[in-house]
Formats: structure tokens, C-alpha cells, sequence
């Protein structure tokens, strides 16, 4: 008897899903839609892309785990009662380059804390643009995750932030998040909203666990940021290094050590 499973892609330009049998990796069925176009995007959009996916693909309910794979880097910002605040930014969002370079300037050790020096693509220094820009909606933020994020906790049918999960490649992604210790950087993150108020961060879950279940009983796994699924769907090894061309380009390697650039 074969066992289903889905993957969906929510990228940049759009959405798609595969279902496919586990055992064999036999395509049974598919779907896709398209996303809205700029930089600056209403999550709503994905959630309704997606469930026309979902529909053209045959739906869920035969599907026993499903994972998704999102672009990175993008802010979503929710309220206390789990409503988005304002249209996400996306990584392709270049207005918050003067705020990177001012969070890379107060934190000269931030490439050894989290990895990476801040560019406009990571989701901390879109977090300060809202800080200084958007002081009301600043106000409102109670939770902030990623796009993958947003889609993996819409399908688990929640509305409580605090069951809001992620994984450890989108997490590396939003400039406030040690890849050593697996645990966020609170300092920085309070640097970038410019207060130090408990914010709720999506919790970090394993590629061999569940962060909760869609209403047709469909298990919903980790996922991870496009990049990393990538590297994860092609079997990158160890000294491998794999370069994309799609709506951005990126090159990446896979390595044994925890690297700081």
C-alpha cells in the first residue's frame, strides 16, 4: 500500500505542490498557482495561491506528510491575536540597506554571532525600517516569522502565534539567530525593533519532527528555506558546492564546520 506525501514550494513567483508515494517517489498528482508580483506582498495571497494548488492537485486528504519549502528572508509580522500587521517585505526588498548597515555598525561581531554581516535581504534590518518608519505598526508586533513559517502554521489551521515553528535554515536567514547554539540572539533582534518586549519567534523543530497537523489529518514537518531544500533535494555532500540561477542567484557549499563571513 502506498504512503503520499506533498511537498510545496512557495517561492517568490509563485506556488507549487507535488504529491508523490513515499516508498517508490513515483509524481501521482500536482499543482500550482501564481503569486502576486513586487516586492511587497499580502501573505493572503500565498495562502489563497496555495489552496488553489491544493485544489488542482486533488487535495490533501489521502496525503499523510507534507513539508514545505519557502523563499527566505521575508517579514511577516502578526498582532496578538495572530493577524498580519502589514504586506511582508520581502528578501528582494532593497529599502532597509541604510538600516543593515547600521545594525552591522553596532554590532562589528555579528558575522561571528549569527554567521552572516547584514545585507537588505535579512529580516532584521526590514524589522528596524518598520522600527524607524512604521512606529504604529512596530507597536503592534507581537510575533514575526518567515513566509515558509507563515504557510506551515496556516495550514495547521492555528491562529495562536506561540504554535508558530520553523527550521534551522530559515532561522539562520533573519539575521537574529546563533547557527552554533540553535537559539536566537535576543540582544540583536531588540536592537532591530528598538525595544526589548518579548516577541514570540516561531520555535525550531528538526527535519524529524511535526509542528502540527492540517484539519485533514495531513502531518506538517519542518520544511525548510528554498536554498537549503534544494541542497537537501539534489544530495549535496560535504565539498560540494552548488550554484542557482533562479529569481536570485546564490552559491553555496556544504560544510562539516559552522562558518562565519
Amino acid at each position: 500500500m502506498s504512503t503520499l506525501v506533498a511537498g510545496v514550494d512557495t517561492s517568490t513567483q509563485s506556488v507549487k505542490i507535488v504529491i508523490r508515494d513515499a516508498h517508490t517517489g513515483r509524481l501521482v498528482r500536482q499543482g500550482k498557482a501564481s503569486h502576486p508580483e513586487g516586492t511587497e506582498v499580502d501573505p493572503s495571497a500565498w495562502w489563497d495561491a496555495l489552496q488553489s494548488a491544493i485544489k488542482e492537485a486533488g487535495g490533501l486528504d489521502d496525503v499523510a506528510a507534507l513539508a514545505v519549502g519557502g523563499q527566505q528572508h521575508g517579514m511577516v509580522l502578526l498582532d496578538k491575536d495572530g493577524n498580519v500587521i502589514r504586506k511582508a517585505l520581502l528578501w528582494n526588498d532593497t529599502r532597509s540597506a541604510p538600516q543593515a548597515d547600521a545594525l552591522n555598525k553596532e554590532f562589528p561581531d555579528i558575522a561571528e554571532r549569527t554567521g552572516s554581516a547584514l545585507v537588505a535581504s535579512f529580516t532584521a534590518s526590514k524589522v528596524r525600517w518598520v522600527a524607524e518608519n512604521e512606529p504604529e505598526n512596530a507597536a503592534k508586533i507581537a510575533a514575526i516569522c518567515l513566509p515558509h513559517d507563515y504557510i506551515s502554521w496556516k495550514l495547521t489551521g492555528s491562529t495562536n502565534i506561540n504554535d508558530l515553528f520553523t527550521d534551522r535554515s530559515d532561522a539562520s536567514g533573519t539575521g537574529y539567530f546563533n547557527p552554533v547554539t540553535s537559539t536566537y540572539d535576543k540582544e540583536l533582534l531588540a536592537a532591530a525593533l528598538k525595544s526589548d518586549r518579548t516577541i514570540v519567534l516561531p520555535r525550531i523543530i528538526t527535519s524529524k519532527e511535526f509542528g502540527g497537523s492540517a484539519s485533514s489529518g495531513t502531518k506538517i514537518g519542518a520544511g525548510a528555506g528554498d536554498n537549503a531544500g534544494a541542497g537537501f533535494g539534489i544530495q549535496a555532500r560535504k565539498g560540494d558546492v552548488v550554484v542557482s540561477l533562479g529569481t536570485s542567484g546564490t552559491a553555496f557549499a556544504v560544510s562539516s564546520t559552522s562558518t562565519h563571513d
